[in-house]
């Protein structure tokens, strides 16, 4: 398991949740001493530009810092995607996140979609022709799915339970869908925490989603996953969440 991180994931970019001081610190402090860490690259403007609109790319750049460490995080899904497709599943331990980024518009926290970037990537190298993109984060990804509505290459799937049991078992179903796909990506949300805003989740049920991805990528995409990193916002409980989800996800 390989964990995708730059330095300047610490920098505290804007005044919203996401971007907040110890907030990466309690991750990396948590994983380091167990996981691999590797150190991404930009994104370039072609990657922004399979998902993004000119304009949406230019409203970004206007604030520098955040353009630059936007890019690095679209650069860490990627990175984290291509190392995946190699045969080693990884994790984009990256900020900002991005699924509520639309092509042409974002907010709720995210600039890029990081995850379509990377998807979109990884079909325009002919790499996959088809990918299931799992979002258990607290929030729907209207980005992500804006981005892909009516492809018949990529599906997205937000479970929505509001039971612990029930919402469980809605992940358990979607790993399980009829449609081809060469590779998994999750949108690693841990907002649905008990202790987080979603106050549903016990930090074992990271470790049973990600066994669950790790299990149906090996039967159906020669074991091909990786995540990235979305919400979560309860410094004291984000790290053994996350390692109880990579945990589970790698081999």
């Amino acid at each position: 398991m390989k964990v995708i991180f730059h330095p300047r994931f610490y920098e505290v970019y804007t005044s919203d949740p996401a971007a907040a001081s110890g907030r990466m610190e309690s991750m990396v402090k948590t994983l380091e001493k167990e996981f691999e860490f590797m150190e991404p690259e930009p994104a370039s403007v072609r990657d922004l530009e399979r998902v993004h609109g000119k304009n949406h790319i230019q409203f970004v750049r206007e604030d520098s810092q955040i353009y630059e460490v936007g890019l690095l995080a679209a650069g860490g899904a990627i990175l984290a995607a291509e190392t995946a497709f190699e045969g080693q599943p990884a994790f984009g331990l990256i900020r900002p996140p991005g699924h509520h980024a639309s092509p042409h518009s974002c907010w709720g926290f995210c600039y890029f979609n990081n995850i379509a970037i990377a998807i979109k990537r990884l079909i325009s190298e002919e790499k996959i022709k088809n990918a299931l993109i799992l979002d258990f984060d607290l929030h729907y990804g209207d980005g992500t799915s804006n981005t892909f509505t009516g492809s018949p290459s990529v599906s997205y799937f937000h479970p929505e339970g509001i039971l612990r049991e029930g919402f469980l078992e809605e992940v358990k179903r979607g790993l399980r869908t009829e449609k081809p796909y060469d590779i998994i990506a999750i949108s690693a949300g841990f907002d649905r925490h008990q202790e987080d805003w979603g106050g549903l989740l016990k930090t074992e049920d990271y470790f049973t989603i990600g066994q669950w991805a790790k299990e149906a990528s090996l039967e159906r995409c020669q074991g091909r996953r990786f995540g990235v990193l979305e919400g979560g916002y309860n410094h004291s409980v984000l790290g053994r969440n996350v390692r109880s989800f990579l945990q589970g996800l790698r081999d």
